[in-house]
């Protein structure tokens, strides 16, 4: 079965034409049981972060400013999102969301976190909407507790995931993977393992050969028993925040190659949202479905059905 992390407390009160489309939340679990591409069954809810948890990859300095609430201003201000407790609990079920889609993926070979993707926070700091790295921490509680010895991390967020290399820096066990847009968000980039940087306006095509033309060596060479795949839909040629060219077929088919490629090594795979920012929220809703379908169709042999009428 295919297991999806989802709650209540990942929509976070944001105010009215904030540039996060916090509805998604909302949105995507009712379209994709709406359309009968899966059931309430699919969903777990997910526990929280304990302050161990956290402290395997964030520092004492910035939990203990999060707990408290004193975090100051300028440091506040880059999250983007106004600073409360409300937040700080919404960041731990997220991180802990992502640790047990781990879990479920070496079960089920997939698993996914409708929200996550939280690939901005430093161990010392947020940034970019991220509060806690879901994936860091995840991956360093699975290496921690024996449940995974190598972990290959697949960025397709169109930033990237500044976090997630400047913490794994010097974690041989895990391999940072981002491809993203070369001229974008983060405008200073920390070095990942293996950085691909795209030009502005890169279509379909040349990003699925990219693409096609890296992974399945990634795969072969770093050999991984755990993926932590990051399918943000911020990609698009309608995204607001972003400056590559993809369709929504074009998103949709990099979701297939990647998960058909994970699946073929007999590798589980944990997949996390990212962003999506584009101006009609019906793109952002319909990209991120796709994953869900392409998902739930390859691994599981369930016809899904189009909710383009929606």
């Amino acid at each position: 079965m295919l297991k999806i992390a989802y709650s209540e407390v990942f929509r976070y009160s944001v105010p009215d034409k904030h540039r996060f489309p916090m509805q998604k939340y909302t949105m995507i679990p009712e379209r994709l049981l709406s359309e009968g591409t899966i059931t309430t069954e699919n969903f777990f809810a997910p526990k929280r972060l304990t302050e161990d948890e956290i402290l395997t990859t964030h520092t004492e300095d910035y939990w203990h400013k999060l707990k408290t609430q004193t975090l100051p201003r300028k440091e506040a201000r880059p999250i983007g999102f106004e600073m409360t407790e409300a937040l700080v609990d919404r960041g731990r079920h997220i991180a802990h969301a992502t640790y047990e889609c781990a879990l479920y993926a070496q079960q089920y070979g997939v698993a996914m976190n409708v929200a996550g993707g939280t690939h901005h926070a430093f161990a010392d700091h947020g940034e970019g909407f991220c509060v806690f790295n879901d994936v860091c921490i995840a991956s360093n509680l699975l290496l921690n507790r024996g449940q995974a010895q190598k972990i290959l991390i697949v960025d397709l967020d169109v930033h990237q995931g500044n976090g997630n290399a400047s913490i794994m820096a010097d974690e041989p066990r895990v391999f940072v993977f981002s491809m993203h847009g070369a001229k974008n968000y983060p405008f200073r980039k920390e070095i990942s393992d293996l950085d691909i940087e795209l030009d502005n306006n890169t279509g379909d095509a040349e990003y699925l050969q990219i693409l096609r033309d890296t992974l399945p060596r990634l795969i072969s060479d770093v050999a991984p028993d755990m993926i932590f795949y990051q399918s943000a839909v911020d990609v698009l040629a309608t995204d607001k925040l972003g400056k590559l060219g993809l369709t929504q077929g074009g998103c949709k088919a990099r979701d297939e190659y990647v998960l058909q490629q994970a699946k073929a090594a007999n590798i589980p795979v944990a997949i996390v949202m990212g962003g999506g920012y584009s101006e009609d929220i019906e793109d952002v809703v319909e990209a991120h479905c796709n994953t869900f379908r392409v998902a739930q169709q390859l691994y599981f042999g369930e016809m899904v059905g189009s909710c383009a009428a929606h």
